[in-house]
């Protein structure tokens, strides 16, 4: 399983920052290309804060709460007993977006953002990026696996 945590964060960290080179290239100039009419867009915007844009300016909390944060989930990774592989795969995947947008914070300052969501004129979601997408998916399987106790197995001989 470690090899496939290993992957799985090796993965989001490459096409989170692959993503964001490419979106910083193309349309740094203000430009928006739609993807699905006005529902789906990539829009380029620099994020100085957390999600939906909060503690603006917080940089250095940013760096040193990953990192604490970071710890945390490879403590849990390495030195739970009987931890389930789903649980390593939720771990991975918060891990890996943790650490996407750690690189932005740590290289320009500000985090790279550009998936632009909108509901008509009802509701513009956040512009997120890849990075936050994996944090999202694994945070929320998590929870699922917590609220079905699936956290720990009984034993050492699950298989993926």
């Amino acid at each position: 399983m470690n090899i496939i945590a290993a992957i799985v964060i090796i993965f989001s960290i490459f096409f989170d920052q692959l993503t964001k080179f490419w979106v910083a290239d193309v349309l740094k100039n203000g430009d928006s290309i739609k993807i699905i009419g006005n529902f789906l867009r990539f829009t380029y915007a620099e994020n100085r804060g957390a999600a939906f844009s909060i503690l603006q300016n917080q940089r250095m909390f940013f760096l040193i709460t990953t990192i604490i944060m970071l710890a945390f989930l490879g403590y849990i990774y390495f030195k739970t007993k009987n931890i389930s592989y789903l649980s390593k795969l939720s771990i991975a995947m918060i891990a890996g977006g943790a650490i996407g947008n750690f690189i932005d914070r740590l290289r320009l300052g500000y985090v790279i953002d550009f998936i632009d969501v909108r509901f008509g004129s009802f509701y513009n979601f956040p512009v997120f990026n890849i990075a936050d997408s994996f944090v999202v998916c694994g945070t929320i399987l998590m929870v699922i696996i917590i609220i079905f106790n699936k956290f720990e197995t009984s034993g050492s001989n699950e298989r993926v």
